[in-house]
């Protein structure tokens, strides 16, 4: 059973490619990842992401948008299941009427006190997109040089989320072709692992690097304060722990608050104790907090695994295809920073922001922000790649938040236009004021070789590049005027 399910847990879309070598896999010694030869080609599935696409959400449909994202989400998992159990793309025919019919009924409630978004009712066809395609233009590369604002989100390549979504007749026909081969694997390997729910999808073993391989990238290390004759060069650090109470949920507040299991996957806490779908502000400013000087924010992350065939049968675990034992980060750091070109604002209180996107492989790149690297490598960041770190070296996964502001805004529809990242100098786009940039750094004992992988939704395979990191500012105005006073007057504060 353990064999199966590890088989499977590295095979991504080529279900039964990997069967024989999966155990070898997760014993690899770093740099060996480049040994295994893909045997068959797989597909997942690409669906526009509505999320993306929306504006202005009135609060009347506020929780019927909320489930109609999740449900999304949910056909979405339902269907690629499927096609590798064996129903190949015949499925995508009635993944479009399901998708038709949610998404009619989210614009539904938004236009009964907005504008009507028509535009999103054009978003239910999906497609198939090869699991060995990378995620869009530039996807893999990984080793591109890092300027040194990496951290501000200037790297990202920039393209549509729909990206691989015009795919021709003669290439669709080519992938059905594919597919048969591949449900057939599916079938035989569903039968070694009992049917057993959430156990397809990833990583593959070309989604591993040895670090020491890379070439430094990265001219400025994480936290590093920024340059210039008027930079805020000072820092302010928030200490939080590393979740050793056990704080875990596969809810998502910021983009389907009001839904149990909105994310479909499990996310890792720091902060505010009473962070779940349910907590609105009210909640919040009134919670416990595990931060030592009375931050109430909200810090949360997809957990890491360990690929050791740990099926646990619950939402957001084997029930959405993320098996493994959730791992303890080691080390969790929380760094605001200051601006390159002068000094910062004051972010509001209850400001929700999300960086990265937790669909990058198949949406394309242009919302991914993920960086991975080890310890002692740290001028070495991947974008696309987990890294395998030397012996005694540590996985360090860090989130560089937006670092400017419209000066309106504690939210917007798609969570993501209320803010934005300053350009490679530090200037902010036009209408929009430097606040202080958040910086999650966050380190894990691993074992040795490709072992591990961040929990994902099914058809992402559990991507490197889908990392992503949240927040949710409830410091109080007194706790945050002093981190700002502490940035722009250079100092570095606790």
């Amino acid at each position: 059973m353990l064999i199966g399910a590890t088989a499977l847990l590295l095979g991504g879309g080529g279900l039964a490619a990997y069967a024989t070598t999966a155990l070898a896999g997760n014993q690899t010694t770093p740099g060996t990842a480049s040994g295994h030869q893909h045997t068959a080609s797989g597909i997942t599935i690409s669906c526009p992401d509505v999320g993306e696409r929306l504006r202005t959400i009135p609060r009347s449909a506020q929780l019927p948008v909320s489930k109609g994202l999740s449900a999304l989400d949910k056909q979405v998992h339902d269907a690629y299941h499927k096609m590798m159990g064996g129903s190949g793309t015949a499925v995508m025919s009635p993944l479009k009427a399901q998708r038709e019919k949610t998404i009619k009924m989210m614009v539904t409630a938004i236009a009964k006190n907005t504008k009507r978004p028509g535009y999103l009712l054009k978003m239910s066809g999906c497609t198939t997109k090869p699991v060995n395609e990378g995620a869009g233009a530039g996807g893999n590369d990984s080793t591109k040089s890092v300027q040194d604002g990496w951290y501000q989100g200037q790297n990202q390549t920039q393209t549509q989320g729909q990206q691989g979504q015009d795919q021709n007749q003669q290439d669709q026909n080519q992938q059905d072709q594919n597919q048969q081969g591949q449900n057939q694997q599916g079938q035989d390997q569903q039968g070694q692992n009992g049917g057993q729910q959430g156990q397809a999808g990833g990583p593959s073993p070309d989604d591993f690097v040895d670090i020491t391989t890379v070439q430094p990238n990265a001219d400025a290390p994480p936290f590093a304060a920024p340059k210039g004759g008027n930079a805020s060069t000072g820092t302010f650090t928030t200490e939080c722990g590393r979740n050793e109470d056990g704080h875990f949920n596969s809810d998502n507040v910021i983009v389907t608050p009001g839904v149990s299991n909105g994310a479909h996957h499990t996310h890792d806490y720091v902060g505010n104790k009473a962070t779940d779908a349910f907590a609105d502000d009210n909640k919040l400013a009134a919670s416990d907090t595990t931060c030592n000087n009375g931050d109430q924010s909200t810090h949360y992350w997809p957990v890491l695994r360990k690929l050791d065939g740990n099926a646990e049968q619950k939402p957001g675990a084997a029930q959405d295809a993320n098996v493994g034992t959730t791992l303890t980060p080691a080390t969790v750091t929380l760094k605001f920073r200051g601006s390159q070109v002068g000094q910062v604002e004051a972010m509001p209180r209850f400001m929700k922001i999300i960086t990265g996107d937790a669909k990058a492989f198949t949406n394309g790149t242009k919302n991914a922000n993920a960086s991975w690297s080890c310890t002692g490598f740290e001028d070495r960041q991947l974008k696309d790649k987990y890294p395998l770190c030397p012996e005694g070296s540590q996985v360090v996964r860090t989130f560089a938040f937006q670092n400017c502001w419209n000066g309106r805004d504690i939210d917007s529809g798609n969570h993501r236009d209320h803010v934005a990242f300053s350009d490679q100098n530090g200037v902010c786009p036009n209408g929009f004021k430097a606040i202080p940039q958040l910086t999650q750094r966050i380190t894990y004992d691993v074992p040795q070789g490709q072992s591990f992988a961040v929990d994902s939704f099914p058809e992402q395979l559990h991507k490197p590049v889908t990392d992503h990191g949240d927040f949710i500012n409830v410091m109080p105005d007194q706790l945050m005027s002093k981190a700002v006073d502490c940035i722009n007057g250079g100092r570095n504060c606790t």
